[in-house]
Order: structure tokens, then sequence, then C-alpha cells
């Protein structure tokens, strides 16, 4: 529907509005077939009379009656503008208040008197065709879904969301003829007024974002470029290659760029090789599309090369994405990394030890590792959960894992002395913010050359609720239960086989863990 073509559109919502012109004539020549049909709702609103379910059906007529209607298209507008999308507000008060002219005027011209078996509470003595619940409920419903289209990745989400908007635009019409309000002709014209209308919009006000940078005067360049662009996607990320492909390519050509090459990562080979080949081909900027950690592969492979990485976060944490402020949805992150500037950040190396006859631990993160309690968690997320409800997976596995045993370890920041800890979890991290926006680092930099570390010690499985409050207030005190240390290296050594995690991956259980910060190793592409 939002990729469809204007003339499309338009054809779509003319042949809507000519279904309703036609529905209109019959109405206006009391076409037999119609009036028959018409005559029908007075047998179904008699089969369901009744003190208990009037009294349900005349809920539904309050809830969607001409203020509830008006303060939902408020609040989804206000929403919309306050997530920064102005253009997909204006579109949700433009079809809205449309739809409601038009079956104004409609109601005015058409002067249908209403079914003279409409329910005696509250009489209703207005024109009756077009039916205003029905026009309102079909337009909120298309507004609803183009939204849902436009904003949700997950395809289950949007599904489940499409399927109850329906749902209820259908309830709301067929509450009009239960209740005798209208002839069921009025509600069928007020869903084709309404879904018309919702499509006409489409074509009109195109609720799609603007570039972020459409206003702002082009980047400077040090060097001439030849806008030659690659693409590394993990095809498990995106629910349609095709259309993603169609989607990168159009806004690469919109934005001057090249068309893309395409690398597509392997079970194998989750991003360092199609990285290395992009920089070997001449890419002057790279977009990575996929989870933690296939963004982790393609930024370590391209560190240092001078190649800015431009993220499409398509996973479930997306840590990186966030802490850089690169909308998750896909339309906006592709226009950050076809025309956002450049930043560099940092980038940890991170060696340790491995199980009996597995090679030692050599690779890096960008935005933190850990070991104990939150390794634990990477490590228990059962993948088919994930697949079905993305974070949530996490926060069961966390669940199963809250009193994972604390051991205990010894730190050494800088090279200095070693100290001791007890620990259920200690974290290394490059970034301030973890998932849900919990502010477990909140003083750390993604480019000030310093790693921060937390150790986590709740005594008791009670503990983790004032802790919990502690790192949502941002409390500068330690103690036994939170501590904090910063350093540009930091080693870790624990007494017993803990389980270690970079950006989300688990790396198998281990003693040992030894992190370097490398400032400004790697260039993104972030928002201006």
């Amino acid at each position: 529907m939002l990729d469809r073509s204007r003339v499309t559109q338009l054809s779509a919502a003319a042949l809507l509005l000519a279904l309703l012109g036609a529905l209109t004539a019959a109405v206006l020549q009391d076409w037999s077939w119609l009036v028959d049909l018409d005559a029908r709702g007075r047998t179904a609103a008699g089969d369901v009379s009744g003190a208990t379910m009037d009294q349900v059906l005349l809920v539904v007529e309050d809830a969607f009656n001409l203020i509830a209607m008006t303060v939902y298209t408020v609040v989804l507008a206000a929403a919309m503008f306050a997530k920064g999308h102005r253009r997909a507000a204006g579109y949700v008060v433009g079809v809205m208040a449309a739809t409601a002219l038009a079956t104004t005027g409609l109601k005015a011209w058409i002067a249908r008197d209403r079914p003279e078996w409409q329910n005696l509470d509250a009489l209703h003595e207005n024109a009756a065709f077009p039916s205003g619940h029905a026009s309102s409920a079909a337009a909120l419903a298309g507004v609803v879904i183009v939204l849902v289209l436009m904003l949700v990745r997950r395809q289950g989400i949007r599904r489940l969301v499409i399927t109850l908007t329906v749902l209820v635009a259908l309830v709301v019409g067929l509450d009009r003829i239960l209740l005798g309000r209208h002839f069921p002709s009025d509600v069928v014209g007020g869903a084709l007024l309404g879904a018309g209308f919702v499509l006409l919009g489409l074509a009109l006000i195109n609720p799609l974002p603007r570039s972020h940078a459409h206003k702002s005067e082009p980047l400077p360049q040090a060097l001439p470029s030849a806008k030659r662009l690659a693409v590394v996607l993990n095809p498990i990320k995106v629910e349609d290659v095709d259309v993603f492909r169609a989607t990168v390519t159009s806004m690469a050509r919109d934005a001057g760029w090249q068309d893309p090459t395409w690398h597509l990562t392997t079970p194998e080979d989750s991003g360092t090789g199609q990285a290395e080949l992009a920089s070997v081909e001449g890419a002057d900027l790279v977009i990575v599309c996929g989870g933690d950690g296939t963004v982790r592969e393609v930024c370590a492979e391209l560190a240092g090369t001078g190649i800015p990485v431009g993220i499409i976060p398509a996973g479930t944490g997306n840590l990186l994405a966030r802490n850089l402020q690169i909308p998750l949805y896909i339309r906006a992150a592709i226009d950050i990394a076809l025309t956002g500037q450049d930043r560099a950040i940092d980038m940890v190396k991170v060696s340790g030890d491995a199980a009996e006859g597995e090679p030692d631990v050599e690779s890096h993160f960008m935005v933190m590792a850990g070991m104990g309690f939150d390794a634990a968690i990477m490590e228990g997320v059962n993948e088919d959960i994930k697949k079905r409800v993305g974070w949530l997976a996490y926060v069961l596995s966390a669940l199963k894992s809250l009193m994972f045993p604390a051991t205990r370890v010894e730190l050494s920041v800088d090279g200095g002395e070693w100290t001791k800890h007890r620990a259920r979890m200690v974290m290394v991290g490059n970034v301030g913010f973890l998932q849900a926006g919990m502010p477990l680092l909140p003083d750390a930099m993604i480019d000030d050359g310093q790693l921060d570390v937390v150790i986590l010690n709740p005594r008791r499985f009670l503990s983790w609720i004032p802790l919990a409050l502690r790192v949502l207030a941002k409390r500068s005190r330690t103690d036994d239960t939170i501590n904090r240390m910063t350093g540009r290296t930091v080693s870790i050594r624990a007494a017993a086989d803990a389980p270690r995690q970079l950006d989300g991956d688990s790396i198998g259980p281990g003693r040992e863990m030894h992190m370097e910060c490398i400032h400004g190793r790697l260039l993104v592409r972030v928002p201006r």
C-alpha cells in the first residue's frame, strides 16, 4: 500500500468512491433489490433484542461517537508528531477530518430517514446515509493499518494489530445495524467512504518521513567520492529481501548514490568476509542490516579503513543503533545511513581463555561485554520464542537466571593492582544504555576512549528491586552491591568458569577477559 505508485493509490480510491456513488444512486432511486436488503436489518435487530445486549451495543455506540473519534484522532496524531513523524500526523488529521466533512455533506444531501425500528433509547433523528460511525471507524482503521505497515517491523505483530483493527471496524458497523440506527446500505456506504479517503489521503499526503537532511546544507567532502555503495545484509532479519533491496536502491538513487552491491551473510560467515569484499571492491559506504552480532562483525572488519558504516537495526536488541540515536524504523535508518554525518567511535579489543582444546578468544565488541548473570541470560534465550516475541524472550531468560550464583572475581584497570570482589555480574561497556533504556553505565560515552565497568552483587532475590531502582535513578554511590570503575584497559579473572558474552552473543564459558579500548577506530553514520 505504501510503496504503490500515486496512480495506483488514486485508482484504488476512485474505485471505492465510484462504488459509493453507485450505492448512493441506488439509495436515491429506491432500487428494489436495495430496499429488500435493507429490510433485513429489521430482522437482525429483532433477533438480538434484549436488555443486556442492548446495553452492550449502546456502549459500543458511545465508544465510537463523534467525541470519542475526535479524541482518538488527536491522541494518534499527537503521538506521531511527538515521535517526529509530522507528515504521518498530518495524514491522520487530514483523512479523519475529510471523512467527517464528506459524511456530513452526504447526509445533508441525501437526507435519508432513519429506520423506523431503531432502538428507542436516545433516538437519532439526523440523516441516515452514510453512517458516520461506520465511515469514521473505517477511516481510523485504515489510518492505523497504514501506520502499522509503516512503523512496525515484525510481521506477526502487524498481522495481529491489523486483524484487531478490522474486527473493531466490523463490530462498529454491525452495532449500527443491530441497534436499528442504520440500514445495512448506510453502513456499507460509510465503510466505502472511509476506506476511499484513506487511499486518497495516501496519494495526496505521503505519511512517509522526508529525509532528515532535506533542509540541511550538503556536508563538506575531504576527498571526491564516486558514491559507491555496498550493503551487507543478514537475509533472515528482513521479511522480504526483494522489497528491502528495492527500498534501499530507490532511496540510494534519490540520495545520489550508485546502485548498491549486495553481500548476504551466511551461517558460516556472519559479516566479516562480506565486509572485507565490500572494502576491497572500493565501497565509499557500507550499510549493514542485521542484529547486533552482524553489526559487530562488519564494524570490526571495517575499523581503521576509513570507510563509514551505516547501520540498519534489524535485530532484537539493536543496542549500538539505540545509543547512536539511529531510529529503528527501517526507512529512517536507511536515510541516515545515506545522508547522515560520520562520527568516529571507539571499538574494544577482547582476548580471553577458552574451554580446553579450544582456541583462545580473540575478538572485538562495540557495545558491551559481560561475565556472569547477563551472559547467562544470553545463553538461556530460546531462539524459537525470540523469533515469536522478540525482546520478551530475554525477559523470560532473565527471570530464570536471577539467582545466578555469585563468584569471586579480580579486576585490574589500566594495568593497576588487582582488586577482589564477589559478583553475580561484571559488565564492561562502551555505551551507557542497555535494553529498555536501562542506564546501567550512565557515564559511558562511545567516543571518549574509556571503558566503564559495573559490578553487581545483589545478595538475595528481592535485592534486585532496590538495585534496579538505584540504576534507574543513576545514583553514583557505590558499595558491595554495586561498584563502578573506569579505564582504557580492563582485565577480569574469575575463580571458576563463568558464561561470557560480547554484544549479546555468547562466547562460551571461561575465567578471563582482557579488554582494550581503541579510541576513534570506526566511522559510523549518525543523524545530523
